[in-house]
């Protein structure tokens, strides 16, 4: 078997166990949820869908972090991992209320689904928004659940609890950074901070140390993970930004105008912003924030950052901190399986189309 085809069949089976542990755990719990009342139907359908998608990285990456310590494979640290994408799942939940995007997945998102849901009901707007507000907090609190009860011995459990605590304050603290920033004027190194905080480090660096320290990681590991699990996750939303704009929405499963009706303060947006002309910018004024963007819209904004270099600038950073952490892994005094994985996943988080 060669190298290539061993990687695609490692992580596929990865994923494969990761997706068989969250719905079986998420049918138990919805199971108990719907003892409470029928009426919860709803939302457990929600949690239910918020749950039977996506790539499975972050677990991946808890996976590679528990097995740089010199651990074997385990069933428990898997369901340990697999907790990571409940966090995800939380984070998506509420990202989408928040900036009230329309489609993830292809399809509609929670808030808008519980809209649906309560048809014919009083205030039902606002109520599918309450839904799915504590959709996503029962997420987070099932993350914990399934991480507590993996099955892992609780001293291991010990070493990450401390991490679990700076996982939930680092990513509400990017979520709280997009929005207060948000319609302000674009800057690059401010938009940075948003996206690593937001989304990089719990989609790679929080995972790997997680992992890490389960497995009893020395401090030097931990420090490689940093020097990974930053730039990579960096690179993984800088992709993110682009696939936003110019993916195909069959593809990612998203609406290609939520970046431009939601004003997200983007690298991408900032780059365009200090390269625009003066007619340029204020036809980005008139058109980020707008909640009605349409077909030609959407193009005019298009049509400015390809103009500015914008998106070049952004793929140009993509690629440096993928090289960034690559040779992080290389430096590193990693088991050859867990580097090859840590390089292949590099490659997956950021070289996509969804």
């Amino acid at each position: 078997m060669s190298t290539a085809t061993a990687d695609v069949e490692r992580a596929t089976t990865l994923k494969h166990r990761v997706d068989l542990v969250l719905g079986a755990f998420v049918e138990t719990e919805t199971g108990h949820l719907l003892a409470i009342d029928r009426d919860l139907q709803p939302v457990a359908d929600q949690l239910r869908v918020a749950t039977a998608h996506g790539k499975r990285l972050r677990a991946a990456f808890c996976y590679w972090g528990w097995r740089a310590t010199g651990q074997p494979d385990s069933d428990a640290l898997v369901r340990a991992a697999a907790a990571m994408e409940l966090v995800h799942a939380a984070a998506v939940v509420h990202d989408d209320l928040i900036d009230d995007s329309r489609l993830r997945h292809g399809l509609p998102t929670a808030h808008l689904a519980f809209r649906d849901a309560l048809s014919g009901r009083p205030r039902p707007h606002g109520a599918a928004r309450s839904l799915a507000l504590l959709t996503g907090d029962l997420l987070m609190s099932w993350a914990g659940q399934l991480f507590t009860d993996s099955g892992l011995p609780a001293a291991y459990l010990a070493r990450a609890r401390v991490l679990w605590s700076v996982l939930a304050r680092e990513l509400v603290a990017g979520e709280c950074l997009e929005i207060l920033r948000t319609g302000a004027r674009p800057d690059v190194q401010a938009s940075l901070a948003v996206i690593r905080y937001k989304t990089a480090k719990y989609t790679v660096e929080h995972p790997l140390h997680i992992g890490a320290a389960l497995g009893g990681a020395s401090r030097e590991l931990r420090e490689s993970f940093t020097a990974y699990g930053l730039p990579l996750g960096e690179a993984f939303q800088l992709r993110d930004d682009l696939l936003g704009v110019f993916g195909d929405p069959d593809r990612t499963g998203k609406a290609d105008t939520d970046d431009i009706t939601a004003a997200r303060p983007t690298v991408l947006l900032a780059h365009t912003w200090h390269a625009a002309t003066g007619a340029e910018r204020r036809d980005l004024r008139r058109l980020l924030g707008s909640p009605r963007v349409d077909a030609e819209g959407l193009e005019r904004v298009r049509a400015i950052m390809r103009r500015t270099g914008a998106p070049e600038r952004v793929e140009q950073m993509v690629a440096e901190r993928v090289g960034t952490a690559v040779d992080a892994v290389r430096r590193a005094r990693l088991p050859r399986d867990t580097a090859d994985a840590l390089v292949e996943l590099a490659h997956t988080a950021t070289v996509r189309r969804s």
